[in-house]
């Protein structure tokens, strides 16, 4: 922790609730980096010890940013940091690109990587002539070792005729082979996780979601990458910058 725990403190003489002071403070220090991402959080008794309020009043802020999904409470453990993935939409990275800038160790856990015939929707979004073969993979994305992301990938064969021979970085490989992305569309819209995606992401079934589909194209105008991301929108944030 980088600041004073005193620093925290409510104003006692203020109309505002102690519990919603202390909860804007904790908000504002962890968004300072006061706190970093999976450091445990003071707990409720020192809260109350250090600050000189009651434990009621230290857990009901602790609730407020759990339910914010800036806190996450671990039976047994304590209550961390929640870790957050700021993505511009202004360019285009790799996830393991976004994570490196901000510290986190990037990991896949794979799901699928096989060959096989392109589907209508695969045909459509990529441009891709009937019965043409496609690479298809499907991972778990994390940050330090989190589940951040459900990620589905589609990529024509003829640009990733292996698919175990990607790694971590899917980016990485087509950079390697000559076939790096230079522009893409996204499309983003809110969804409710699915009973196997929420096994999968460690999260409720229903939970709220940010899907993704994004469509990557070479610098000749061919689509190399059609991407389906579940993202839990607890960890996941977009940052777009509008101009006039």
């Amino acid at each position: 922790m980088l600041a004073q725990l005193s620093d925290f403190k409510p104003d006692a003489d203020s109309d505002t609730p102690l519990y919603m002071q202390l909860a804007n403070k904790l908000s504002d220090g962890i968004a300072a980096g006061d706190w970093r991402a999976n450091e445990a959080l003071p707990s409720e008794r020192v809260l109350s010890d250090m600050l000189n309020i009651s434990r009621v009043t230290a857990r009901k802020a602790i609730d407020m940013l759990c339910e914010r999904g800036m806190l996450t409470r671990k039976r047994g453990s304590g209550t961390y940091i929640t870790p957050k993935l700021e993505q511009p939409l202004s360019r285009l990275t790799s996830f393991s690109e976004e994570l490196r800038e901000r510290g986190f160790t990037a990991g896949s856990r794979w799901l699928q990587r096989d060959i096989g015939i392109a589907s209508p929707v695969e045909l459509l979004s990529l441009g891709l002539s009937p019965n043409m073969p496609v690479a298809r993979l499907k991972r778990l994305r994390t940050a330090d070792d989190v589940v951040m992301a459900i990620e589905t990938t589609t990529i024509p064969a003829q640009y990733m005729p292996n698919p175990h021979s990607v790694t971590d970085s899917l980016y990485g490989y087509l950079e390697a082979n000559g076939t790096i992305p230079m522009r893409a569309l996204q499309h983003i819209r809110a969804v409710n996780a699915s009973v196997e995606q929420a096994r999968l992401a460690n999260i409720p079934a229903g939970a709220a979601m940010l899907h993704i589909t994004r469509v990557s194209y070479l610098d000749n105008g061919a689509a190399v990458e059609l991407t389906h991301s579940y993202c839990r929108s607890d960890y996941y944030e977009f940052v777009a910058e509008s101009r006039r």
